[in-house]
């Protein structure tokens, strides 16, 4: 499944591509975090080490994540160093308003074009019936493909696996998706139990994410399992890369030394440690991401007429 990278990070096949990617992926909304040049300084050394992969998305931190990327990227021919996404924000989902952000994103990231533009946060309920939909964000997403502005599509989510399996019984031409991969996604509502295989036999490739629970694994009892093997855990799982937020030098080095010590759990080790969080895990108690609407972004919640959330939330 993996292959040799470079600084010890190794490479996995991004599903039927033909691309190999690292296999963990810098985190876009938490460049956002730390002072403009310490994010610069985060992504530089996070490529100097392998880490090759770059998520990203129109809103985080209302663009300023993605104007941050694109500055570091335009330095030192960086840019032609990485696998660079962003994420289509348009949450009314039309082509159109689809195609505008697209524009924006390749500004903003001072770029012609993004190595892979997914549909960001597909975890409303009538999400697919509004992509597919004639003029729907589908239609987009296989224009800018044809034109050369983003050379492969796909969609992330973290709500239910209900909506991934609507998004894969269309025949759509989707090359990758992003979901949750964790022990407590293991235990409820599970991406990586229903949907994983379907991926597979698309041949679709997937991105982990969530394999700390957005912050809530650390709400465990001390003891149950450690961040290291959390990350582990979900590297284990056959996905093309995993998606890490970063806002520190303390984070990148811990996540780097995972990255290159890393050895496959075994299947009696992965059961194990999904057994370890089952007792918090099993009603979704530390996965607020799938139980609410807490975590979705600010262009989703006025789509949808929830309140905004501010720099305090």
């Amino acid at each position: 499944m993996a292959t040799g990278g470079s600084n010890g990070i190794a490479t996995r096949p991004l599903g039927t591509t033909g691309v190999d990617v690292s296999m963990l992926a810098l985190g876009g909304y938490h460049i956002g975090v730390p002072p403009e040049a310490e994010g610069i300084r985060l992504i530089h050394t996070a490529i100097d080490n392998g880490i090759t992969f770059m998520d990203n998305a129109w809103e985080y931190h209302d663009g300023e994540s993605e104007r941050r990327m694109g500055k570091a990227l335009a330095q030192d021919g960086y840019r032609d160093k990485v696998f660079l996404m962003s994420k289509n924000c348009a949450h009314d989902r039309t082509a159109a308003n689809s195609l505008v952000k697209l524009e924006e994103s390749l500004r903003r990231l001072q770029t012609d074009h993004l190595d892979l533009w997914q549909i960001h946060e597909v975890t409303w309920a009538d999400d697919p019936d509004r992509i597919f939909a004639p003029g729907g964000a589908g239609e987009a997403m296989l224009k800018a493909k044809e034109a050369g502005k983003v050379r492969f599509i796909g969609f992330t989510g973290h709500k239910s696996p209900a909506i991934f399996r609507r998004m894969l019984s269309q025949g759509f031409p989707w090359d990758t998706l992003q979901m949750p991969v964790s022990v407590l996604d293991a235990n409820y509502n599970s991406f990586q139990r229903e949907i994983l295989p379907l991926a597979q036999a698309q041949g679709i490739g997937v991105i982990g994410m969530k394999s700390l629970a957005a912050g809530h694994f650390f709400s465990l009892p001390e003891g149950t399992l450690s961040p290291e093997e959390a990350r582990r855990y979900a590297l284990s799982q056959p996905i093309a890369s995993l998606c890490v937020g970063i806002d520190s030098m303390a984070v990148l080095e811990q996540d780097l030394r995972v990255a290159r010590n890393f050895v496959p759990m075994t299947a009696e080790e992965q059961a194990a440690a999904v057994d370890a969080v089952y007792h918090h895990a099993w009603q979704g108690q530390h996965e607020p991401f799938k139980t609410s609407f807490d975590y979705e972004g600010n262009e989703a919640r006025r789509e949808h007429g929830l309140p905004l959330r501010t720099a305090a939330d």
